[in-house]
């Protein structure tokens, strides 16, 4: 009754339920996402757990958030900290470190000073650089 003598009121009503929808089909999403990365539950626990969400979606949904919540916070977590792990050590290999340069000048320092002969340090700085 209160909508029909406002229209503007749909709209926001309209507005607010696509918003909860896509929320709604978000955590949907992260939950299963959740559900397939967990190394801790076996193939028949993940089955059961998505089945349940299928079966009964919003009572599945609240029970995995309670059972699981923290879980699913820590999976993320490790998973971001992984790729970050993964991007440094690229970017690292890419950019060549300072390291292999430090090292090279204290090949060259050894070999100055005579602790290692010239086809030693031939070979480290080959392995160094190749």
């Amino acid at each position: 009754m209160l909508a029909s003598s406002y229209p503007l009121l749909n709209v926001f009503l309209s507005i607010f339920i696509f918003f909860i929808f896509f929320l709604w089909i978000f955590l949907l999403i992260q939950i299963l996402v959740d559900i397939f990365r967990s190394h801790d539950m076996g193939g028949l626990a993940k089955a059961l757990w998505v089945l349940f969400i299928i079966v009964l979606p919003f009572l599945g949904v609240l029970v995995y958030l309670i059972a699981r919540g923290g879980k699913m916070q820590k999976h993320q977590v490790e998973a971001a900290q992984e790729q970050q792990k993964a991007f440094g050590d690229y970017v690292r290999q890419t950019a060549g470190t300072s390291d292999t340069a430090d090292q090279l000048h204290k090949l060259a320092d050894l070999k100055d000073r005579g602790v290692i002969t010239e086809d030693e340090f031939t070979a480290q700085k080959a392995k160094l650089l190749g």
